[in-house]
């Protein structure tokens, strides 16, 4: 099954305040588009994955991340994530109504393609399926096969509302790089000690602390 992933990245300004304990408000961007570049350059090496559509009104993260390969898809709905993430679902099957689509996070920094393809294969067995964030509460990814519609709903405790909503919950071990969205500081320590990608470890490298452990995520 040949996926399109739909990545929703709000303008970078607005990116990550809950990092604020680790990272400055003039870093904050920069890391923001750097855990996007991870997580689209892994998306895009991932077997199963035909393309990548980003949606976002942010220009110079645009830019970066067509430059990757990813199809950029403007945010003309402005009503938040998961109206975001219907209207990229919408366009990608504008061209393609049966094409099999999933909504990932775009803070995957560790992000590893054959864990995602993991994912992605057991998600084909349903018509609808979520993997839940490493804290058990969130969702990192949604899928739906194709025809079905994607209905999200993402935000606090989507997990229970994505299981609410009809769709399957997939429950498979060592997948962590899929499962480890970074909110908070922990959320990045933690997704360090994983190995995040090449453009996390430059940024993390320039905060004051030295950046503690990176690398070697793909």
């Amino acid at each position: 099954m040949q996926w399109t992933l739909v990545i929703p990245l709000k303008p970078l300004a607005r990116a990550k305040s809950r990092l604020a304990d680790t990272a400055g408000e003039g870093v904050r961007p920069g890391l923001a588009l750097a855990f996007a570049q991870d997580t689209v350059a892994a998306a895009l090496a991932c077997p199963g994955v035909t393309g990548v559509a980003v949606v976002t009104d942010d220009g110079p993260a645009g830019r970066r991340l067509a430059a990757l390969g990813a199809r950029i898809v403007p945010d003309e709905p402005r009503a938040g994530l998961n109206a975001a993430l219907a209207h990229g679902a919408a366009t990608v099957r504008a061209s393609r109504p049966e094409s099999p689509v999933a909504a990932l996070n775009a803070d995957l920094p560790a992000l590893r393609p054959l864990e995602l393809a993991r994912v992605l294969d057991a998600a084909a067995e349903f018509p609808r399926a979520f993997l839940a964030d490493a804290a058990g509460v969130g969702t990192t990814l949604l899928s739906a096969a194709g025809g079905r519609e994607l209905r999200p709903a993402f935000g606090i405790a989507s997990r229970n509302r994505h299981r609410g909503s009809g769709a399957v919950e997939l429950r498979l071990g060592a997948v962590d790089s899929v499962r480890q969205d970074v909110d908070t500081g922990d959320d990045l320590r933690a997704a360090l000690a994983l190995g995040v990608g090449a453009w996390t470890a430059a940024a993390v490298a320039r905060l004051p602390s030295g950046g503690g452990r990176a690398g070697g995520g793909q």
